[in-house]
This record gives structure tokens, sequence and C-alpha cells, in this order.
């Protein structure tokens, strides 16, 4: 497995349950598809450096996982038929990705 990074821009009118179905739908593809989600930041509705769609902001969200490529391939797939999702950009942080082992205290 390997390591990835999406940015996703979703929709400023998305409300946050909305908002949250996406997300959920997108950590489920990645589970579904033998991934694991490490984190899932939330930043918030922010200023675009240039309209999209009409609009000046957007909220974005950062989600950093290990998967195989498969996973990425479905992921994207279904990015891009989602609606509420303006953009999005996915790269790849590390070839191997080998989980923590737990410390015991």
């Amino acid at each position: 497995m390997r390591k990835y990074e999406t940015l996703l821009l979703l929709s400023p009118e998305l409300n946050a349950e909305s908002k949250k179905t996406v997300i959920d739908t997108m950590v489920g593809i990645i589970e579904r598809e033998e991934g694991s989600m490490l984190t899932v930041d939330d930043w918030g509705t922010k200023d675009l450096a240039y309209p999209v769609r009409k609009f000046v902001r957007g909220q974005y969200v950062r989600m950093e996982y290990a998967a195989p490529g498969k996973a990425v391939a479905e992921l994207e797939r279904i990015v891009r038929i989602t609606d509420g999702i303006f953009k999005f950009v996915t790269v790849k942080l590390a070839d191997k990705f080998v989980p923590a082992a737990p410390v015991e205290a």
C-alpha cells in the first residue's frame, strides 16, 4: 500500500449534513477497497484565488489515507460524479506505508 493525500474543494452551499455525507462516502470507498483512512482535516470555508463555477468561496477538506492504487482510481471516479465537489487533487506522499506499531504503556 501507498500513502496518499486528496484535497477536495466543496461547494460553499453545502450544509453540514451534506458535507458529512460526502466525506463519509469517500471514507467508505477507501475502506471498502482495503485501504485505511489516516486523517480527515476540515479546513472550513476559504476565499478562492479565482471564481469556480461562479463562486468566490469554497469549503476545503483534506484526506490522508493508505490504500492500493485501485482504491485511488475508484475514489477519483466517484469524486468526478458526486454533486457538490468542484475540484480535487490527489498526491502520492510515500511509496511504502507501514502502519505504526501500537505503543504499550
